[in-house]
C-alpha cells in the first residue's frame, strides 16, 4: 500500500478536468487573432502552390471565394502576396503602382463582397522586381549589387498609395528599408488617407525559413542575397531598435518574422512596446508541420494549435498563419 503523502499545495488540482483547465488558462488563442495570407495570380484558375501543401494561387474569382471560406469561420483579416508575370517586372518595379495592376483588383473585389474584412497588403518591390530583390539594384564596378534604400523608399510611398487608393485597410512594408514608415507615413497623410493602417515588418531576419514561400511567388533574387538589409538571425537587441525606429515613425502595429524560431524576440519586443505586435508563421514552418504529418510523424492539426499557442504565449497580439482558415474552424 503506497503512503499518502502530506502535500498542502498539490498542482494538478488545476488539471484534473477539462472545465478546470479552462478557468486557469493563462493563453487562449481565438479567430479574431489571425490573420490569413493569400497569394492571387492574374490566371482566371487556381493552383496549387507545390511547395506549400493546402495553399494555392488564386484567382480573383477563387480569392473572393477563399475569403468567404475564411470569414464564416471567423477570420476578419487577409493579407495578399501576388504572383506579377514576368513580362511586367522591371528593375524599378513600376507595376507596383499600378492602380490597375493585381492587387488593387483584388482589394476592390474582396472589399464588394465583404466589406467587414480587414485587407491588409504587402508593401515591397520583390514580386515585381526584375532583380527579385525588395528594392532597387544597382551594381558598383566591382560586380558587387547594392540596393538603394531612398531611391526605393519614393516607389514605396507611391505602392501604399496605390493599395490605399484601392481601399487597403492596411499596409504592411516588408521590404526593410531604412526610413520608409515615416515616408509611408507622410505620403498617406498627404493624400487624405490618414485611417489607413501601417503593419511594419520592423524584425524580418534573413531567414532560411523563407524557401517555399519565393517558390510559391517566383520571387527570389536572381543574384546575392538579403543580408543587406534584413537583420542577421543572430541578433536580438537589434530587434528593438528596429522596432522602436519604426514606431517613432508611426508604426501602428509592428511584425517579428518569422514566429517560432524567433519565440525570444516576440517576447522581448512585447515587453518593450506599446503598440501591437504581431508574428509570422512563415512558409517553412508551415512545410516542415505538414510533410511531417504527411509522414505520420505529428498529428497536424494538434501541432499547428499548439505551435500557433506557442506563438501567443510568447506575446504575438495577431498571428499570421497558412493554418489560419482550418484553425479558426477548429476553434469556432
Amino acid at each position: 500500500m503506497s503512503q499518502k503523502l502530506n502535500l498542502p499545495v498539490r498542482p494538478r488540482r488545476n488539471r484534473k478536468s477539462a472545465a478546470v483547465r479552462g478557468l486557469v488558462r493563462e493563453t487562449t488563442l481565438s479567430p479574431s487573432d489571425l490573420i490569413y495570407p493569400l497569394f492571387i495570380h492574374e490566371d482566371a484558375e487556381d493552383v496549387a502552390i507545390e511547395s506549400m501543401p493546402g495553399c494555392h494561387r488564386w484567382s480573383l474569382k477563387g480569392l473572393v471565394e477563399e475569403v468567404g471560406r475564411a470569414h464564416e469561420v471567423g477570420v476578419r483579416a487577409v493579407v495578399f502576396f501576388p504572383k506579377i508575370e514576368d513580362s511586367l517586372k522591371t528593375p524599378h518595379g513600376e507595376e507596383c503602382f499600378n492602380p490597375d495592376g493585381l492587387v488593387p483588383r483584388a482589394i476592390k473585389a474582396v472589399k464588394a463582397v465583404y466589406p467587414d474584412i480587414a485587407v491588409i497588403t504587402d508593401v515591397a518591390l520583390d514580386p515585381y522586381n526584375s532583380d527579385g530583390h525588395d528594392g532597387i539594384v544597382q551594381s558598383d564596378e566591382s560586380g558587387e549589387l547594392r540596393i538603394l534604400n531612398d531611391e526605393t523608399v519614393a516607389i514605396l510611398c507611391r505602392q501604399a498609395l496605390c493599395h490605399a487608393e484601392a481601399g487597403a485597410d492596411i499596409v504592411s512594408p516588408s521590404d526593410m528599408m531604412d526610413g520608409r514608415i515615416g515616408a509611408i507615413r507622410e505620403a498617406l497623410d498627404e493624400g487624405n488617407f490618414e485611417e489607413v493602417g501601417i503593419l511594419s515588418y520592423a524584425v524580418k531576419y534573413a531567414s532560411a525559413y523563407y524557401g517555399p514561400f519565393r517558390g510559391a511567388l517566383d520571387s527570389a533574387p536572381k543574384a546575392g542575397d538579403k543580408k543587406t538589409y534584413q537583420m542577421d538571425p543572430a541578433n536580438s537587441r537589434e530587434a528593438l531598435r528596429e522596432a522602436d525606429l519604426d514606431i517613432s515613425e508611426g508604426a501602428d502595429m509592428v511584425m517579428v518574422k518569422p514566429a517560432g524560431p524567433y519565440l525570444d524576440v516576440i517576447s522581448f519586443v512585447r515587453d518593450s512596446v506599446d503598440v501591437p505586435v504581431a508574428a509570422y508563421q512563415v512558409s517553412g514552418e508551415y512545410l516542415m508541420i505538414k510533410s511531417a504529418a504527411k509522414d505520420g510523424w505529428l498529428d497536424e492539426e494538434k501541432v499547428a494549435m499548439e505551435s500557433l499557442l506557442g506563438i501567443k504565449r510568447a506575446g504575438a497580439d495577431m498571428i499570421l498563419t497558412y493554418f489560419a482558415k482550418d484553425v479558426a474552424a477548429r476553434l469556432s
